[in-house]
């Protein structure tokens, strides 16, 4: 089996991380991606198998950057992971507006889907060599 190319968005901690862990001890190749990616290097010893790089997925030009970056070291990327998500503690009473609009701006479908698109002319190569 061909080894892959992971792009991981909230690789910082939870299951992003173990995801980003399983894929580099599987030997593959990894664009780690993060809000805060200094959790990602502490978690990580430095390899040519890994890129950490600094997203926002809420930010559409961070995430056409980042995937250029990917396109740039790798070649390729064969596997996307749209992971990222904040949550949100607390009662309705509780909470702001401010952090109610921030928990749905990562998790609404308009901006977790920022990845998606600057991924998509590498998907058919990846496709035909599966």
């Amino acid at each position: 089996m061909a080894l892959k190319v992971w792009f991981i968005t909230g690789a910082s901690k939870g299951f992003g991380m173990e995801l980003t862990r399983a894929a580099l001890e599987a030997g593959d190749t990894v664009v780690a991606t993060a809000r805060n990616p200094k959790s990602i290097e502490d978690a990580f010893e430095k390899q040519d198998r890994l890129l950490i790089l600094k997203l926002d997925v809420t930010n559409e030009q961070q995430a056409k950057d980042a995937v250029d970056a990917a396109l740039k070291r790798f070649g390729q990327i064969d596997v996307l992971v749209n992971n990222a998500g904040r949550g949100l503690v607390g009662a309705v009473e509780e909470v702001t507006a401010d952090e109610v609009r921030s928990a749905f701006a990562v998790t609404s479908r308009e901006h977790s889907m920022f990845p998606v698109p600057p991924c998509l002319p590498c998907a058919p190569a990846s496709r035909v060599k599966s």
